[in-house]
Formats: C-alpha cells, structure tokens, sequence
C-alpha cells in the first residue's frame, strides 16, 4: 500500500501491484523502464507478500543482470512497511546517494512502533502467545493489544490495559478493520503522548498478517523530513567494498555484500 504524500517533496510511489501473477516479460519491462528513469529502484515489500513475488523480483534482477535494484523486507507488520516506505520516499528528495537511502531503511525501522488491536489471537503466529491468553481468546468479546515491533507485547484489553511505547515525540496512523474499537484513539494515543493521529485504509497484507481480518493496526513514525534526515547523516558512512557504492551499516542492500571483518593489528612480541 502507498500512502499519500507526507509533505509536497515527497516521491510519488510506484506499486508494484500483482507480480506474481503477470507476464515475466511485463515485470522485465516495468523494472528496465523504472531503472532508465531513476537509475536505481528500492524495493520495500511485506513478508506477508506471497512468497512468489521475491522469487519473481530475484528472477528480474538475475535476468536484468543489475546491482541497481534493491529488494528490502523489513520483519514490519504491513502498516508499518507502509509509514518506512513513506520515509523513504521523504528522504528520496534530499542529497542522498542510492546506497545509504537504501541502507536507510534498516536504520529507520528502530524508531517504528507497530501493532494491532485483535478479537483473537488462536491465529497470530508473529508474536509469541501463551496457552492462557490463547484460552482467553475464546471468551467472546475479548480483545487484545498487541505490539508487533520493536519487542513483542501482549495484553488483554480492560481498565487497566498498557503498551509500553515509544520515549521520543510520534504521530500514530491507524487503520481500520472489521472490528469496533477506540481503544488505540482514547487510551492507546494518549498513553503514548502522540503528536498527532491520522487513519488511513487497511492494508491488503494485514489480514493475513495478524491472523484475522477483525483487527485495528496502528504504528508510530518519525514524521518530519529533517529529523529523518539528521537521523540518516549522523550514521556514519562507508564504501561496499564489491560494488563501491556508499552504505551505511555492515551490508549492502543492492549486492548483499556484507563488510569484511576488521583485522587486528599484531601483538608486537619481544
């Protein structure tokens, strides 16, 4: 799913819809056009994706015999690949170099806060869930908080329900499944402190994601462009030392070539 714009400098997105199930000679296509306009191309996919689409997009860059094409699968539920995309795309329109916008995206994903408000959990399978709280889950009328990424949480939903959230400044986004509750609006947001809340549409990804269709997904991002920048140019970079472009972090994401490892100076003996 691509979100609207955060600001009038962010990139428009180009969704990458159905590539699973079209033509390898259009997808070939569509990524040799994308790679002429731009020079490089920054994959962000769901791994709720279906497993079909890595192996199409890896078949295309095998093919297309290229380094320029970036394939990056944050462990995110779908909302929160969302909110990373858009940052990404903020950042695309500053004075960064392909490698370390792509390398970027490793470094934003600590600062996503992301889960989900469920009528069950017999389903959820990304978040570890104890038999208590499974038995709980049959009690009907029960709902859940969750809280997928940075570190798993789970509570039962009840007066005295809490998530531990982020310690910086947020906006929350949150979208709407088949199920009815405010508790993310009235409880949730205002524990956390947010700066703002907005909603957007569910994505496709996430029913399957959470395990059920019943469910609000919500996450916390870093909305401004030059906090997101500072964030990016205080990390110290470097040169891959395959493919030469800039990186920041110990792997590249266009050739996964990872760093060497530092060698030690020898003990003088004597």
């Amino acid at each position: 799913m691509a979100l609207p714009g955060q600001d009038d400098r962010t990139v428009p997105a180009v969704v990458l819809d159905g590539l699973d199930r079209q033509p390898l000679e259009h997808t070939l296509d569509t990524m040799r056009t994308l790679l002429d306009q731009h020079g490089h191309v920054i994959v962000v996919c769901s791994q709720a994706a279906p497993g079909g689409i890595e192996r199409r997009l890896r078949t295309v860059r095998s093919l297309l015999e290229s380094d320029r094409i970036a394939l990056f699968r944050p462990d995110l539920p779908p909302l929160g690949i969302a909110v990373l995309a858009r940052q990404l795309r903020q950042l695309a329109s500053c004075d960064l170099s392909p490698g370390v916008l792509a390398s970027a995206g490793r470094l934003l994903t600590h600062y996503v806060h992301a889960g989900a408000v469920l009528n069950s959990v017999t389903r959820l399978d990304r978040v570890p869930v104890g038999l208590r709280t499974h038995a709980k889950s049959w009690v009907p009328g029960s709902q859940f908080g969750v809280i997928a990424h940075p570190a798993p949480q789970l509570v039962r939903i009840g007066p005295e329900a809490a998530l531990t959230g982020p310690d910086f400044g947020t906006w929350m986004l949150v979208a709407k499944g088949q199920l009815t509750s405010d508790w993310v609006q009235t409880s949730l947001a205002p524990a956390w402190q947010v700066l703002g809340l907005r909603e957007a549409p569910l994505p496709a990804e996430s029913a399957a994601w959470w395990g059920t269709s019943r469910l609000v997904e919500f996450c916390t991002y870093l909305p401004d462009l030059s906090v997101l920048y500072q964030l990016v140019t205080s990390v110290r970079q470097g040169v891959c030392h395959w493919c030469g472009i800039d990186v920041i972090g110990d792997r590249c994401v266009f050739c996964s070539a990872t760093a060497p490892p530092l060698h030690e100076s020898p003990t003088p003996t004597g």
